[in-house]
């Protein structure tokens, strides 16, 4: 099977700066099932028509095309030093006679990758999963954006007298031409809280995964914390580059992995220690937990309440959410339900895109 080959090609297609996520990503994968892979001219455009959107990215991925499924050396700059090494390959196998240059595809079974977006966490197997960690690292999440108290030179918006007055000095005193300012536009704070209990062990390795690739995209406005039996703040080992070692850091500081769960007892102290001081203040809280409650349901639902009236908005994600028939009738769900403004699901790397779909719009109620 190549789909992992080539998802290594997307990722060292983003290395040489080219803008590759998971929607091209995907668009690539649907596209390569629809080809002759024995026709080196249809997987060339396969690629180019899904992974490139302007022009300069064309020559990236004709260098790295050239590479990756032709065997020619090229070198560039970018690729000298990739952002993480490959886990898989897709290595063309000559064919013919030695030497003659012609090289041959692997058949790849494209679909599967969209298949695993969709599969539920809790049911993939140990390759299903390394899969799946390629793909989370692939993630470019767009921040949720807020208006600053910053203005900045714009095309249009208020007059700026003092930009308007110096081009004055230089027209004689004219005011040939007006200046306008805006607002500018800041990423908002992310504030991400991971339930590791027992409960949601299946579910926690990809949900750091996901954290540690919203982290990177904005390090300074984005905060992760587990909870457990204990509260433990991970801002700091998820800031590392490669999400093995981000991983294996997060795995060493969290002494309560696959515990017991007091989400309102941990809660509780988030809000002491970090969220009333500013951390929650004005930003957007997830908290990701299928709402299993060991202690008192009532502090989960006074502590829910306190945080809503610090945060923009509060998102809850239940793994359980995406599953027919579900209800939110788990004492720690239902009493923090009225208080919070989205109930997600996140069972799968299709519903976390749709997650950050939902923060990046996201609205006080």
């Amino acid at each position: 099977m190549a789909v992992p080959g080539l998802v290594a090609f997307t990722r060292a297609l983003a290395a040489t700066g080219v803008a590759v996520g998971t929607d091209r990503t995907a668009a690539y994968l649907a596209a390569v099932a629809e080809v002759d892979l024995a026709d080196r001219e249809q997987l060339y455009w396969a690629g180019r028509l899904t992974l490139c959107g302007e022009p300069d990215e064309i020559d990236h991925y004709d260098e790295l095309f050239a590479a990756w499924f032709l065997g020619k050396a090229v070198h560039h700059p970018s690729a000298e030093r990739p952002r993480r090494p490959r886990v898989a390959a897709l290595t063309p196998s000559p064919g013919g006679a030695e030497g003659d240059g012609e090289f041959h595809a692997h058949p790849v079974a494209a679909s599967e990758a969209e298949v695993l977006r969709r599969r539920d966490l809790a049911d993939l197997g140990a390759d299903e999963r390394a899969h799946l960690a390629e793909l989370l690292a692939l993630l470019r999440p767009d921040p949720p954006m807020r208006r600053s108290l910053r203005l900045r030179p714009a095309r249009r918006g208020a007059l700026d007298p003092r930009r308007t007055v110096r081009a004055m000095l230089g027209s004689g005193g004219e005011p040939v031409r007006l200046a306008h300012r805006s607002r500018s536009r800041r990423p908002r704070r992310v504030v991400l809280l991971i339930d590791v209990s027992g409960s949601m062990e299946p579910y926690a390795d990809a949900l750091l995964r996901f954290a540690h690739a919203v982290g990177r995209r904005t390090p300074g406005t984005v905060e992760v914390f587990t909870l457990g039996t204990r509260l433990t703040r991970l801002t700091r080992q998820l800031r590392q580059r490669d999400p093995e070692h981000a991983l294996a850091a997060a795995a060493r500081a969290v002494p309560d992995f696959a515990g017991g769960t007091r989400l309102g007892e941990t809660l509780q102290a988030f809000l002491g220690r970090w969220g009333q001081r500013g951390v929650a203040r004005s930003a957007i809280v997830v908290l990701f937990s299928d709402g299993w409650e060991r202690g008192d349901p009532e502090l989960l639902g006074e502590q829910v309440a306190r945080l809503r009236r610090l945060a923009h908005s509060v998102l809850w994600v239940n793994p359980h959410a995406g599953r027919d028939g579900y209800a939110p009738v788990q004492s720690g769900i239902a009493a923090a339900l009225p208080h919070i403004d989205h109930l997600l699901a996140g069972h799968s790397l299709a519903t976390l895109d749709e997650l950050l779909g939902v923060m990046r719009h996201a609205r006080r109620s």
